[in-house]
C-alpha cells in the first residue's frame, strides 16, 4: 500500500491479549472499536476485572463514571478510548460510521489537562528529533491542507469562504467533554467573543458552528443573538483549511480547529487548556504550568498524528500508518464529495448499471435516464456516447480495470469522472491534464508513494485488463519492438490521431522507419475476441504475431514499443520503456515520450514519470474495493488484482456479451 513506512502504533510481539472488562455498551456493539483493540493487545469482555486486567472506558462520558467505580473497587487500571483526530465523513450522531482510528490513553485523557495524557506525555517527553519522523509530519500535513481533510470531512472545498480578512472564533457543543473538563461553558465563550471584538476594531467576525450543530444534533455556546453589527453566525459547510486560509485571527476554547489553525500557521488565541495549548504554538489565556518545552509544528503533528493514535486499515483489517489511514480516508470522502448530491446519468447500458450504482449511490442512489431531454440537475454520461459539445461530467473506464473484458462485460474496479473532457480526448482539455500538470512538482509523500506504485506495477505486471493467456513464445535475438494493435473505431483514435489512423498504417511506419528490428504485433483483446473491429494482416509487416499473448509478458520481452494511442504505451513508460506515439494519448506531449502524432501544444509542463504515474493512478480515478463494497486506494485495488479477489464475468455476462451484439442497433434498449 502507500507509504509504507512500518506502522507507528503495533504492538511489538504476539503477547497474549490483555483482558479490557468494559461497562459501555459501545464497545460491545461497535465491531471496528473492538477490533481496533485486538489489534492493539485487549480482549473487550465483561465482568470483574482479576490480577492484569484493565478496565476501558470512552473518555469522559456519561458512562465513564461506572468503569470508574469499578476500577476504584477493584485497583484495576484504567484504559481510556477516544477518537482518533482523523474520524470519518460525517460526525458519529450524524451517521458517520466507524472511526478509522482510537486514541488509547493508560494515564488520562488527551483534553483533559488535570491529569497529564499519555500525548501529553509524548510532547513533553520524546526527542520528536528524528528528521525522517519531522519530514513525514510536514508531508502529512501538507496533505491534510491539500486534500481538505479533518477530523469530520463531509463538506464541499469548492464551497468559498467569505472575501480574506476575517476573525473566526470557533464554537463548540454545548457539554463537549474538552469544554467541561476545565470549567468551561457559556461565560467563557462569550469572554472569547468579547476579546476578539476588542482585539480585532472594526474587523468582520465569524462565529464557526460545530458540524454536529449545523446537523442539528447538539447545540452550541452561541446563538443568533450574538450575530450583530460585524458578527456573524457562519455555518456554511466550507472546508476548515479554506476558512483557516482567510483568516487574519483565530479564537478558540479547546477546539481540533485550533490545532489545524496552528498547522495553517495561525497563532491561535486559546481560551482552554488543550493539548496543543502551552508548547509555544499558541496564545493561550489559562497556560498550563507545567509544560514548559517549545514545539515546532511537524512535532506536535508527528505527537498527535503519527506516534499517538492507533490507525485502521479495514482493507488489510490491520494497524497501519498515518499515511496510509490519509489514503483511506481520501477514497471515502472523494466519493462522498463526488456523489452525496446525487447523479443523473445518461447513456448508461442495462448491465453496467448495477455497478454504477455500487460505485456512485452509496450515500445518494443515482437516477438512470432514458431520454436526452435536459433535467438541469448534476448529470454524468458515459463518455464514448455523449456528444463533445455536452456540459455534463464524463465516465469511463479507469486504467486498471479487471481480469477481463468490458466488452464481455467484466465490471471494472475503477472509473474515472471528468467534468472538462475526457482522457482519451485531446481536442479539448480534460481534467486528468489538469492534474498532470499539477504534478509536475511533488512532496517527498506523494513522489514516495508515486515509486512505490511503480515498482509494484512492474513487480507484478499489472495492466488494464489482467487477462491470462499462452506463454510468449521464443523470441529472435535483436531489438523488439512491440506495436499494440488498437480497436479501430475507439474514440482515441478518432479523436487523436492524424492521417495515420489504422493499424496497417502503425505497422507500415514503425517497420519503416526500424528495418532492422523484430516487430512483434500484438492484437488489442476485444479484436482477438471478435466482439470490436481492428482486424489485419500483421504476418507481413511483423516479425511474430502475439495471439493471445498477455500484455504484461508482451511489455517484459520488449525494448520499446510504438504505438497509435493505446495504454499499453502508458503502461510501458511505467516498466520504463521508450514509447514513441503516432496519436496524441493523455499521457504523450510531457516530455516522457517521442512524438510523432498531432499533440496539443498545451501540454507544456514536465513532470517526471512519478508526476505521471500519480495523477493518472492516484488521483484521477476512483476504485471500489470488491471485497467490502467500499471507495478505496488504488493499492487495495492492486492487492484484489494480485490475489484474483475481483468482479468477474462469468457464463451469464458472456451470454449478456453477445445478445449485446445482437441487439446494438436497437440502442435504446441499452442507454
Amino acid at each position: 500500500m502507500a507509504n509504507e513506512a512500518a506502522p507507528d502504533n503495533l504492538n511489538a510481539g504476539a503477547e497474549r491479549l490483555r483482558r479490557l472488562f468494559v461497562y459501555n455498551g459501545g464497545f460491545l456493539t461497535q465491531s471496528r472499536i473492538r477490533r481496533i483493540l485486538a489489534l492493539s493487545g485487549y480482549r473487550v469482555t465483561l465482568g470483574k476485572p482479576g490480577a492484569g486486567d484493565m478496565v476501558g472506558v470512552w473518555g469522559q462520558s456519561p458512562t465513564a463514571p461506572r468503569g470508574q467505580a469499578v476500577a476504584a473497587r477493584t485497583g484495576a487500571p484504567i484504559l481510556r478510548v477516544e477518537d482518533a483526530f482523523l474520524r470519518s465523513i460525517l460526525p458519529g450522531r450524524a451517521g458517520g460510521g466507524p472511526p478509522l482510528g482510537l486514541m488509547l490513553d493508560t494515564n488520562g485523557v488527551h483534553f483533559d489537562p488535570t491529569t497529564p495524557s499519555d500525548l501529553e506525555n509524548l510532547l513533553a517527553t520524546h526527542p520528536l528529533d528524528d528528521t525522517a519522523l519531522l519530514n513525514r509530519a510536514r508531508d502529512a500535513s501538507a496533505r491534510l491542507h491539500e486534500l481538505h481533510l479533518t477530523k469530520y470531512t463531509g463538506f464541499d472545498p469548492a464551497l468559498p469562504a467569505p472575501d480574506p480578512g476575517y476573525v473566526v472564533v470557533v464554537d463548540q457543543t454545548a457539554g463537549d467533554a474538552s469544554v467541561t473538563a476545565t470549567g468551561g461553558g457559556e461565560a467563557q465563550f462569550r469572554e472569547m467573543l468579547a476579546f476578539a471584538q476588542i482585539e480585532n476594531p472594526g474587523a468582520r467576525i465569524l462565529i464557526r458552528t460545530h458540524p454536529e450543530t449545523r446537523a442539528g444534533k447538539r447545540v452550541g455556546h452561541f446563538t443568533a443573538d450574538q450575530a450583530t453589527g460585524n458578527i456573524e453566525l457562519f455555518d456554511d459547510p466550507v472546508s476548515p483549511w479554506t476558512l483557516l486560509d482567510g483568516a487574519v485571527a483565530v479564537y478558540t476554547y479547546s477546539s481540533q480547529l485550533g490545532f489545524e489553525a496552528i498547522l495553517a500557521g495561525h497563532k491561535p488565541r486559546v481560551f482552554g487548556q488543550p493539548f496543543y495549548g502551552g508548547w509555544g504554538l499558541t496564545q493561550d489565556e489559562a497556560p498550563v504550568p507545567r509544560r514548559e518545552r517549545r514545539l515546532t509544528r511537524a512535532q506536535i503533528f508527528a505527537a498527535a498524528m503519527i506516534l499517538a493514535p492507533k490507525w485502521y486499515d479495514p482493507f488489510r483489517d490491520e494497524l497501519c500508518s498515518l499515511e496510509r489511514a490519509i489514503d483511506i480516508l481520501d477514497a471515502e470522502t472523494r466519493a462522498w464529495r463526488d456523489d452525496h448530491a446525487g447523479w443523473q446519468a445518461r447513456h448508461i447500458r442495462l448491465w453496467k448499471r448495477p455497478h454504477m450504482q455500487r460505485f456512485f449511490g452509496a450515500s445518494t442512489p443515482v437516477r438512470f435516464l432514458r431520454d436526452d431531454a435536459p433535467t438541469g440537475a448534476r448529470e454524468m454520461s458515459w463518455a464514448g456516447k455523449t456528444a463533445p459539445e455536452a456540459h455534463v461530467t464524463r465516465v469511463e473506464d479507469g486504467f486498471l480495470r479487471s481480469r477481463g473484458l468490458g466488452a464481455a462485460l467484466v465490471p471494472p474496479l475503477s472509473l474515472v469522472l471528468d467534468d472538462l473532457g475526457i482522457y482519451y480526448d485531446p481536442s479539448r482539455r480534460s481534467r486528468v491534464e489538469r492534474l498532470i500538470e499539477r504534478r509536475q512538482t511533488l512532496t517527498d509523500a506523494q513522489r514516495t508513494r508515486a515509486i512505490n506504485l511503480i515498482t509494484r506495477l512492474r513487480r507484478t505486471g499489472a495492466t488494464k485488463y489482467n487477462l491470462p493467456g499462452r506463454p510468449l513464445p521464443n523470441l529472435p535475438a535483436g531489438q523488439v519492438i512491440l506495436v499494440p494493435g488498437q480497436v479501430e473505431d475507439d474514440a482515441s483514435i478518432r479523436l487523436g490521431c492524424g492521417a495515420e489512423a489504422t493499424n496497417r498504417a502503425l505497422l507500415e511506419r514503425a517497420r519503416a522507419e526500424n528495418p532492422n528490428a523484430i516487430i512483434a504485433y500484438k492484437p488489442h483483446p476485444d479484436v482477438e475476441a471478435g466482439l470490436r473491429p481492428g482486424a489485419v494482416d500483421a504476418q507481413r509487416l511483423a516479425d511474430l504475431v502475439l495471439t493471445d499473448v498477455p500484455a504484461d509478458a508482451a511489455l517484459a520481452a520488449a525494448d520499446a514499443v510504438w504505438t497509435l494511442t493505446s495504454l499499453m504505451g502508458f503502461e510501458a513508460l511505467v516498466r520504463g520503456l521508450p514509447v514513441t506515439t503516432l496519436g496524441a494519448p493523455f499521457y504523450a506531449g510531457w516530455g516522457l515520450t517521442r512524438d510523432l502524432g498531432p499533440v496539443p501544444a498545451r501540454r507544456s509542463a514536465r513532470p517526471d514519470l512519478a508526476g505521471l504515474v500519480h495523477a493518472t493512478l492516484i488521483d484521477y480515478p476512483r476504485y471500489l474495493d470488491p471485497v467490502t463494497g467500499r471507495p478505496c486506494p488504488v493499492e487495495v485495488a492492486l492487492d484484489r488484482l494480485e490475489s484474483g479477489k475481483v468482479y468477474t464475468g462469468g457464463p451469464l455476462n458472456r451470454l449478456l456479451a453477445k445478445a449485446q451484439g445482437l441487439l446494438a442497433s436497437r440502442a435504446h434498449l441499452w442507454r
